[in-house]
């Protein structure tokens, strides 16, 4: 294989290397170095006879790139060969050692560039052509051009995959399918391996390459699957890169934080340390991402500690007082996650402030959608009795009503979840009822999700309890008719014990148990007896006295 040459004439390269072989035992200075760059060139002879069995080698740029930078390695090393023929080394022993270990590094780069471009199947390759306009082909060029960026970004010098990340975030911003076909290519290893050895430029760029593929939900497994090594780089990030840099991470992150072991590693390398910096001193946008990855995080029992070490929960209501939206609704959604089951938290929210902020994100968001983590919070703070009082001093039932018959579904289950929490009192149901909820609830049991009408029974058993609440209910035309047919046992997965103590209180009044037996309940009363249900035996029984309903007593 020949690359033109002015010091070298025509010389093929493989003559060059054949020459350098036999000439490095008779070589009387460095011979342990010698013997190693020997080895190198051995290994490189076979790769460019490689080369020779691919006709695209010869038109591939990177292959011609590589040659070239082969031929001037060459070169070099005939020069220095030169100067360690006899045991006198006249420009120095130290330097003349320091061109040594210059050729053997860049001969083992070369080494392993070639590897790469071989097994990459580039040569192969190389002879398709893409034409016209069609989908397949227009696959078949992202699928070229993603195989060749990746090879560029794993050989060559810095400002050849410097220009190859700038070429890989410009098709990636194209089109999401460019990004499942660059995956698919295999792409992520090479970043990660990337982020090892690149300079700080180059890390950035990379972060933001990640980043991108973070964004697209059928790549994510990929990036998961990298584990601690690419979770690492991006903790490293977060403590000492750029603000762009901070950004693309916690971006990554959000992804990668949604894995109970990822989140654990995250907690324990200090990482919600470096995000609560970033929610306090970022830029707008990393704040909101930064708490976006402390949402994931507070999912997980294990990283609480980490939270209260951190002094969390005064920067997240600080975040929910002054940040962006999004920033906003993440760090409700953090709390939200945070207080889950943990009364000693939801104290902390409501002394640093919670209520309040809770209040002025509950009155100020633009979507329904994002009111559902604040909905969330609300019921996680019903829960706790010392600080339930105060939720409803504050006003947040006449702001739950409106919720319970909005048109995003998660957030009218949390709505009515929210409604069960706040129902501790005779007082606080009565309240309830008397400002609108027991209409809507209604209305959900009627909703297509299981999810919907299980939270709205579970809260009619609950409000239910108040006498006044009762007689809203009887005016509905399709209360009874509703909660009926939530016994039927062909219902799956939906706890009937709500819906069975719903009806247990309505049927006192001997108009809603004749409603009650016309609707069907007794049918599937005694069914739900047989399979044991939670209060079903009681209902059945509590009709059966009544003397409206004879199937239980039928032989």
């Amino acid at each position: 294989m020949t690359v033109p040459n002015s010091d070298d004439g025509d010389r093929s390269l493989t003559e060059v290397i054949t020459s350098l072989i036999d000439s490095i035992p008779n070589l009387l200075s460095f011979k342990c170095k010698w013997s190693s760059i020997r080895a190198k060139l051995a290994d490189l002879k076979t790769q460019l006879s490689d080369f020779s069995d691919f006709a695209g080698s010869s038109s591939n740029k990177l292959a011609v790139d590589l040659l070239v930078s082969v031929r001037e390695t060459l070169n070099d090393a005939v020069a220095v060969a030169a100067r360690c023929e006899g045991p006198d080394l006249a420009e120095g022993k130290l330097k003349t050692q320091s061109e040594v270990d210059s050729v053997m590094a860049r001969l083992d780069r070369h080494v392993k560039d070639a590897e790469v471009l071989i097994k990459s199947g580039l040569l192969i390759d190389n002879g398709i052509v893409v034409s016209g306009f069609s989908i397949s082909s227009k696959k078949e060029a992202v699928r070229l051009e993603a195989r060749n960026l990746m090879i560029r970004l794993q050989i060559g010098g810095v400002e050849s995959k410097n220009s190859a990340i700038d070429s890989l975030i410009e098709l990636l911003q194209e089109d999401d399918k460019n990004v499942m076909i660059c995956v698919a290519q295999g792409v992520v290893p090479v970043l990660v391996r990337l982020l090892d050895s690149c300079s700080l430029v180059m890390k950035e760029k990379t972060v933001a390459v990640i980043s991108r593929i973070s964004m697209v939900e059928s790549s994510k497994h990929v990036l998961i699957a990298e584990g601690l090594s690419l979770l690492n780089h991006l903790l490293r990030v977060l403590e000492s890169g750029s603000g762009f840099a901070k950004e693309k991470a916690c971006v990554a992150l959000q992804a990668l934080s949604l894995s109970k072991e990822n989140a654990r590693a995250i907690g324990c390398r200090g990482g919600i340390s470096s995000l609560l910096e970033i929610c306090q001193g970022g830029s707008p946008g990393s704040q909101a991402f930064a708490a976006g990855v402390l949402r994931n995080l507070a999912l997980f029992g294990e990283t609480k500690e980490n939270f209260v070490e951190e002094n969390a929960i005064f920067v997240l209501i600080s975040m929910v007082s002054s940040g962006t939206s999004l920033a906003q609704e993440n760090a409700v959604g953090c709390l939200a996650n945070l207080t889950s089951g943990d009364e000693d938290l939801m104290i902390s929210v409501v002394r640093e402030g919670g209520i309040q902020c809770l209040k002025s994100f509950w009155d100020s968001v633009s979507s329904v959608k994002s009111l559902e983590v604040g909905v969330v919070l609300l019921k996680n703070l019903a829960l706790c009795p010392i600080v339930r009082e105060v939720v409803i001093s504050e006003g947040f039932i006449p702001r739950l009503v409106p919720v319970l018959s909005c048109g995003v579904l998660g957030v009218r289950i949390a709505a009515a979840e929210a409604v069960s929490s706040l129902g501790f009192s005779s007082k606080s149901r009565k309240e309830m009822g008397e400002s609108g909820c027991i209409v809507p609830l209604i209305d959900m049991l009627d909703g297509k999700a299981i999810e919907e009408k299980e939270a709205a029974s579970k809260a009619l058993s609950t409000l239910l309890v108040c006498t006044s609440n009762r007689k809203i209910f009887k005016k509905s035309d399709k209360g009874v008719v509703s909660l009926v047919q939530l016994l039927d046992p062909k219902i799956k997965k939906l706890d009937k014990r709500y819906t069975v103590s719903a009806l247990e209180l309505l049927v006192t009044s001997k108009k809603c148990r004749k409603q009650v037996v016309a609707a069907g309940a007794c049918l599937h009363l005694q069914k739900l007896v047989d399979m044991d249900t939670e209060g079903a035996k009681k209902l059945a029984e509590n009709l059966s006295r009544s003397k409206i309903w004879g199937v239980f007593t039928r032989p």
